[in-house]
């Protein structure tokens, strides 16, 4: 096993810059393409939780407008070997104070980096030691 490869990160990198640029633009078949085609792909959402490509692919065309325009905060980058990637990311949509975040588990296929699981969620207001979690 090869873990954190240069070459690799660079590539997922790339990827996930891509990625970016087709959510900025709600380049739906763009999107389709990122996502690994089958039912074996996960996607849990901010107020979804989406399962197989099929899923994936008709919340994107149900979805009024594309997602909410966000920053970049921070990407991290972390590799298994030369064919499996997780890609960390902290964002912030505009006009919000909030954080989100975006997790994607990125598997090397004959066509390319395809995600083959992803998470995205918005922190709450204050840190669990806090504000204990609602049961």
């Amino acid at each position: 096993m090869i873990f954190n490869d240069e070459k690799t990160i660079e590539s997922v990198t790339r990827y996930s810059d891509l990625y970016e640029q087709a959510l900025a633009e709600n380049d739906v078949r763009a999107l389709d393409a990122f996502f690994w085609d089958g039912p074996e792909v996960v996607r849990y959402g901010v107020g979804e939780n989406l399962y197989g490509s099929d899923e994936i692919a008709a919340f994107r065309r149900a979805r009024q407008g594309g997602s909410p325009s966000r920053k970049v905060l921070r990407r991290h980058v972390t590799c298994v070997d030369q064919s499996m990637a997780v890609v960390s990311l902290e964002f912030q949509r505009d006009g919000s104070a909030r954080i989100g975040r975006q997790m994607q588990t990125w598997i090397l296929t004959d066509n390319g980096w395809k995600i083959l699981a992803a998470h995205v969620s918005i922190m709450a207001d204050k840190p669990e030691t806090e504000t204990p979690a609602a049961l």
